[in-house]
């Protein structure tokens, strides 16, 4: 978040500059609708116009971004023509002179290698043409030139560079952001990937070793087992959407405690309470399942006689309270906190994994909270807001699958 600020501050500076550069341009004695002086009021139309041109500048540098930016960034700087590029080509040209597109091209092989503006003249046989002049700023995320913002105009100008340097730094910023969000848009990818990596072998071969057994002495059963195996390994693997319902989630978690009820017996006890009107509630895919998994795995371990997991889902006004509780072995705290931090594995990354997504989601005051110590087992509480934007399920919510079917 303290990033994001950054960024918005260094944004604004140049878009105000910019601003004031275009009031004095523009300044005359006219009705402003109560926006005060003019270089006030052509200030506040300075940012309006950049403010319409985020959007698609925060999908990073295309074609039809370009496109549907040109026009408000030429606004921006009150020129002729203006065009954005990319290393190799133009991609687009909002203006007149379009027949300058090649030669502007030739003349940005210095500015992109160098990372430096420059200014020059146009060659040009059309008498009517107005633009005779191109100020060239590159385009730079992390110090690396990605491509121009190029003005032109009908006469060489020292304010119409530094006005033109301005947006572009101002462009820079937002297609930085556009870079952040896509760098993490891959990390909750690749983190969705390492999950199902750690879902796959040793579960899935104890898995088909159960199903297996019943294969001769229960039939039936077998079969059941294999259609719950293929409803959870379908949803472990499915390739849409970040994003589920706690509903989905759940169903899930309830195929995946039918297989190792049927391998542990009895050793196994789980109890749920779920409150209906939170299942509805959209979550960070695969963000519960790997609490559940982790609290199998130490409440069983270690122990000869039964282990009893909880699972409570409630209605916390703005947000829904999931608690997953064993009675297990426990952690070191310490230990916990290292693995939390990823200094250290255990042999899995679903804590760690969870943690982060939850914090990248929905900001670092939404992390797990787990209580545990040395043979006091572990309660770890997640809270999800009901209400958070960007995040909501691409799928429906299936109304048969909860409650489960007793077993």
């Amino acid at each position: 978040m303290g990033g994001f600020l950054a960024g918005l501050a260094v944004a604004l500076l140049p878009l105000l500059a910019a601003g004031f550069w275009l009031g004095r341009r523009t300044a005359r004695p006219q009705h402003l609708g109560g926006l005060g002086t003019p270089v006030e009021h052509a200030t506040f139309q300075t940012l309006h116009t950049a403010s319409l041109a985020t959007p698609p500048l925060r999908a990073g540098l295309t074609e039809e971004t370009a496109g549907k930016s040109a026009r408000k960034l030429r606004s921006l700087l009150g020129t002729d023509a203006l065009c954005l590029t990319d290393l190799k080509e133009v991609l687009v040209w909002d203006g007149v002179g379009t027949h300058h597109r090649a030669e502007i091209m030739e003349r940005l092989a210095g500015p992109l290698e160098t990372g430096r503006g420059e200014a020059f003249r146009l060659t040009c046989d059309t008498p009517d043409c107005t633009v005779r002049w191109a100020v060239v700023a590159p385009l730079t995320v992390d110090d690396r030139v990605h491509g121009a913002l190029v003005a032109c105009a009908p006469r060489e100008s020292a304010v119409l560079v530094r006005a033109a340097g301005e947006v572009a730094r101002w462009v820079s910023v937002q297609l930085e952001l556009a870079d952040l969000d896509q760098s993490r848009t891959r990390l909750i990818e690749a983190e969705i990937k390492a999950l199902r990596a750690q879902i796959s072998p040793h579960f899935i071969f104890n898995s088909l070793a159960v199903i297996a057994s019943f294969v001769r002495t229960d039939p039936e059963r077998a079969r059941e087992l294999l259609l719950e195996f293929a409803d959870f390994t379908r949803y472990s693997f499915r390739r849409h959407g970040d994003f589920t319902t706690l509903a989905d989630e759940l169903h899930a978690i309830d195929h995946y405690l039918a297989l190792v009820r049927a391998r542990f017996g009895d050793r196994l006890a789980v109890t749920l309470q779920i409150a209906p009107e939170v299942l509805p509630v959209a979550l960070p895919f695969l963000c519960l399942q790997p609490l559940v998994e982790n609290a199998v795995k130490h409440g069983l371990e270690g122990k000869a006689d039964r282990c009893r997991i909880q699972i409570t889902a409630q209605d916390a006004g703005a947000e829904a309270l999931v608690v997953i509780e064993d009675d297990g072995a426990g952690m070191d705290p310490e230990l916990l906190r290292r693995i939390l931090a990823r200094e250290v594995s255990p042999g899995g990354i679903g804590l760690s994994n969870v943690d982060d997504r939850l914090r990248q989601v929905y900001g670092d005051d939404h992390g797990l909270v787990i209580e545990t110590a040395v043979g006091a087992g572990m309660k770890i509480t997640v809270r999800l807001p009901k209400y958070q934007p960007g995040v909501h399920s691409a799928g429906r919510l299936r109304r048969s699958a909860w409650p489960p079917a007793p077993g």
